[in-house]
């Protein structure tokens, strides 16, 4: 479970932890920012969108649910992806329950069934969730997928909803309680993550160039915040940023004709970071190479692709 350290005595508290799977794209990141109540987590359409697992935070009364968002489980082309993989893998070990979701319409991909046979050699308690109910075409298509995933026999309980829609999204906390641990709430009653702002900020701004651009270059970067300093006496904060790509060219199109794409970019992004920072911001960009630094051990742990420590 984790490598917490028993304490004696009674709690009048609890916490739950659980690891969001599920294959790219189930929609992970949208119930997780849904649930919390804030943006933890960057959502776009494209696979890979989640690198590192998120960590989102909602204390209800004495109850504290800690929400792990885990990278999809893919195909490992790199030593990051490998990592990627690892910490998918490495959650459902480490929580109280693990929350899998599916899509209602298709056969059961490889991603799918790796992490079921994760589920099932862990031996954890899991739930499934089918999202995007939005999309049902006819009420028995869905108590198809129902069935089907009841067979695989790792699923306490089957729920539905639409992340879209908001729709059947409050239940899940109630499901989710039945195996909370009395303890101690390991996070302040109001924090909603443990990201530090610095990986916001970067995260916001990989996010922004993953809508902007085509599939191959984002996969292709990391964000590093290398300065984030509030000015005295003011309500602004100087944030400097490099953009690592593993190609020459790669550069030229995040910095775009004119550096056209790379305002883009920091225009977008230094407004989602108004908005969660609460003041203003002086955001620079630069644009960097470290070529293939996706298989290269040093730079992963230096651009912050360190392996996850456990909460508690």
């Amino acid at each position: 479970m984790s490598n917490a350290t028993p304490i004696q005595g009674h709690y009048d508290t609890s916490s739950v932890f659980v690891a969001v799977i599920g294959r790219p794209n189930v929609g992970k990141s949208s119930l997780t920012n849904l649930l919390v109540g804030e943006k933890v987590a960057i959502v776009t359409s494209k696979p890979q969108t989640t690198r590192t697992r998120i960590t989102g935070v909602i204390t209800r009364g004495p109850l504290q649910y800690v929400l792990l968002d885990t990278p999809g489980v893919h195909k490992a082309r790199n030593k990051l992806g490998k990592r990627m993989d690892k910490t998918a893998s490495d959650s459902i070990a480490d929580v109280d329950v693990s929350m899998m979701l599916f899509e209602p319409y298709g056969a059961l991909n490889e991603s799918e069934m790796v992490l079921v046979d994760m589920l099932r050699s862990s031996g954890g308690p899991a739930i499934a969730v089918i999202n995007k109910t939005d999309l049902v075409k006819e009420p028995a298509d869905l108590e198809a997928r129902r069935e089907e995933l009841k067979a695989l026999g790792v699923f306490d309980d089957i729920y539905t909803v639409s992340v879209r829609d908001n729709d059947g999204c409050e239940m899940l906390f109630d499901a989710l309680s039945r195996y909370a641990v009395e303890g101690p709430h390991y996070f302040d009653d109001d924090a909603y993550t443990d990201m530090p702002e610095k990986e916001l900020v970067a995260e916001v701004i990989r996010e922004k160039a993953l809508l902007f651009m085509r599939d191959e270059i984002p996969h292709g970067i990391a964000v590093v915040v290398e300065r984030f300093k509030e000015r005295p006496d003011t309500d602004l904060i100087d944030i400097d940023v490099n953009i690592y790509c593993e190609r020459e060219s790669h550069k030229g199109m995040v910095i775009g004709k004119g550096g056209t794409m790379l305002k883009k970019i920091a225009s977008a992004a230094r407004a989602d970071c108004e908005e969660f920072l609460g003041c203003r911001v002086n955001l620079q960009c630069w644009v960097k190479v470290k070529s293939d630094w996706r298989d290269n051990e040093f730079l992963l742990n230096n651009f912050g692709f360190k392996q996850n420590n456990n909460n508690r």
